[in-house]
């Protein structure tokens, strides 16, 4: 240790001199396919990240690879890119009888990503590859219809790979034979998940010759485990970023602040965080229970503050169309239930007696166990995330911030801390590696909002607050659910061949049956704080100059669909009547136009 710190100064040099050669690096000289780095252009990427630098060349000479680097930075192109570029040259090389390359992934959400990024970039490139997605809901005869062919990419949860064995749609003397790459991303979810023994199934079946990555935001007990189950003497990349140091866990792009209240107070700090607008749009509230989910969703319509509910309980068609239309800027908020943390807290800590009756009071709600949201899902431009509730563990605190300032972008983080969760949000400041001399990445208290804005709404909305009860949330939630499922199943074949009716389909709607007051949808002037209302203008300010106002696409899409209350109702065959009411009015401007016309005779 000593002589390297004698050495330390001309390493740093060298070391500075090196970073700024990789960073003038492009894909050209990485290595990549000219069709790729068209693809690329046309998608808006022109630099590879310090990931894609260190990676794509160690993949491509066909290394064993384990990456550990932060949500955002680029690890889905770090594998896809040299996959793809592997199989164009050995497209039409020799007849297969099964996949050639694996994508594992713990979520159906991230899968559902990874295979639409991986679908436009053979698009753009213009080559013939097959890539599928498999889910654990699909039949036999739509398994093997998918699996014929074979495909060149499978993108799929480990269960389902599994349940293609199990039910011979998937040969494994055809994936002994075929595959040469597999990818386990988010792996120290993987495991965590559940998948544990469908892994070490498939190990049994997985050629000597298959080259093996691993992709991980963190490092853990679970990474270390895959890494001695399926890799072979793998080269270990940890980013600068990502180093030793703990304060940089979390990317400094990412403003960290805190509220400390009492838990009855949230919804009044969370209700003066929108109302006044003093955090930056698009907003992702994170809650720890469908119930609260629902029970800030129902709150918020009072007010005027339309906004979704994504979480296990709704159907994968749906789930995936929430996340469309946030990412387009559909809505600026959207309430997500991160509960795994509690299921496996549950699970570990619970008595068996007490969790059947659990199990048996719950047994009519089916979570789908494939659902994540925290992790690797790419929220599109989203500035803030608040924590409603407060995660179980800094892992979970970290992987909930990852959701913003994704690409390097600047993002902001707002947590509400009540006196119960004090113990958990201070052993995530001391993981984290917070120290009040430092300048770099603490969680400071938020300062746009004073108590007097806070006290300001707090008549209104507790008042509110009473009216949303238990019966109220329970009510909503079960017709949500009914609205979502008769969304995905029933129409799912109308959407497939008439994709731009998807586009009536909202999801924030409103579910209270009381229609919200006129009066509480805005904050009088003698309500507002001086404070506070400057705050909100340098916010709105920042806003413009970021180019974040979706109010004029939102708009337009409203006054589009306006007369269609239920959009449901858009789809029927019976159309008479559009047609009937379009008649008269046409007949009513004609009236105007021949008016008009008299007028001017007259003139």
């Amino acid at each position: 240790m000593a002589k390297a710190s004698e050495n330390l100064p001309h390493e740093n040099v060298d070391q500075e001199k090196e970073e700024e050669q990789e960073e003038e690096q492009t894909f050209e000289e990485l290595g990549l396919d000219p069709r790729l780095v068209r693809a690329l252009t046309k998608k808006g990427v022109d630099k590879p990240t310090p990931i894609q630098r260190v990676a794509i060349p160690l993949i491509l000479e066909g290394k064993d690879v384990v990456a550990r680097a932060t949500t955002g930075s680029g690890k889905t192109f770090a594998y896809v890119l040299p996959l793809l570029q592997k199989l164009f040259s050995d497209s039409g090389s020799k007849k297969k009888l099964g996949p050639t390359a694996f994508v594992l992934i713990p979520t159906r959400e991230l899968c559902q990503q990874v295979y639409s990024e991986i679908l436009s970039l053979i698009e753009l490139c213009r080559v013939q590859l097959k890539v599928i997605q498999l889910t654990s809901t699909m039949s036999s005869s739509d398994l093997s219809t998918a699996l014929a062919g074979p495909p060149d990419i499978l993108v799929s949860t480990p269960a389902c790979i599994q349940s293609c064995f199990s039910k011979g749609v998937l040969r494994p003397t055809s994936v002994q034979d075929s595959l040469s790459m597999l990818v386990l991303d988010e792996a120290d979810l993987l495991l965590s998940y559940g998948y544990e023994d469908d892994l070490k199934a498939l190990t049994a079946h997985i050629p000597r010759r298959c080259q093996c990555l691993l992709m991980s935001a963190t490092s853990s007990a679970d990474v270390e485990k895959l890494k001695k189950l399926i890799l072979h003497n793998p080269f270990i990349l940890t980013l600068p970023e990502e180093g030793d140091t703990k304060d940089e866990i979390i990317p400094k792009n990412v403003q960290q602040f805190w509220i400390s209240c009492s838990a009855r107070d949230k919804l009044v700090y969370v209700l003066a965080l929108l109302k006044l607008e003093l955090v930056q749009k698009k907003v992702l509230i994170f809650t720890n229970t469908i119930d609260m989910s629902f029970r800030l969703k129902l709150f918020f319509e009072q007010f005027g503050i339309k906004s979704a509910v994504l979480n296990a309980e709704l159907p994968q068609n749906s789930r995936l169309h929430i996340l469309e239309e946030f990412n387009a800027g559909l809505f600026d908020y959207l309430i997500a239930t991160d509960d795994n943390q509690l299921k496996e807290k549950k699970q570990v800590d619970g008595d068996s007696h007490t969790e059947r009756k659990r199990s048996r009071k719950h047994a009519k709600q089916k979570l789908d166990s494939e659902f994540g949201v925290v992790r690797g899902i790419d929220f599109k431009n989203v500035h803030t995330v608040i924590n409603f509730d407060m995660p179980q563990s800094a892992a979970g605190y970290v992987h909930r911030i990852g959701r913003t300032g994704r690409a390097y972008n600047t993002g902001a983080s707002v947590s509400l801390v009540s006196p119960e969760e004090m113990k958990v949000f201070e052993e995530i400041k001391s993981i984290l590696g917070e120290r009040e001399n430092k300048d770099s990445n603490f969680i400071a208290p938020f300062p746009l909002l004073t108590k007097n804005a806070v006290e300001s709404l707090r008549y209104r909305a507790e008042d509110v607050a009473r009216s949303v009860t238990k019966i109220a949330v329970r009510e909503s939630r079960a017709k949500d659910l009914r609205n979502e499922i008769l969304n995905s199943e029933k129409l799912k074949a109308h959407f497939q061949d008439n994709p731009k009716d998807l586009d009536l389909l909202k999801h924030d709607k409103v579910l209270s049956k009381k229609a919200p007051a006129s009066h509480l949808r805005d904050v009088p002037e003698y309500l507002l704080d001086p404070t506070t209302q400057e705050a909100s203008k340098i916010v709105k300010l920042a806003r413009a100059a970021m180019g974040n106002t979706n109010a004029a696409r939102r708009k337009g899409f409203k006054g589009k669909f306006r007369k269609d209350k239920d959009p449901l109702k858009s789809l029927s065959a019976e159309t008479p009547k559009k047609g009937f009411k379009g008649g008269m009015k046409r007949k009513g401007k004609e009236k105007d136009d021949s008016h008009r016309h008299k007028k001017k005779q007259s003139v």
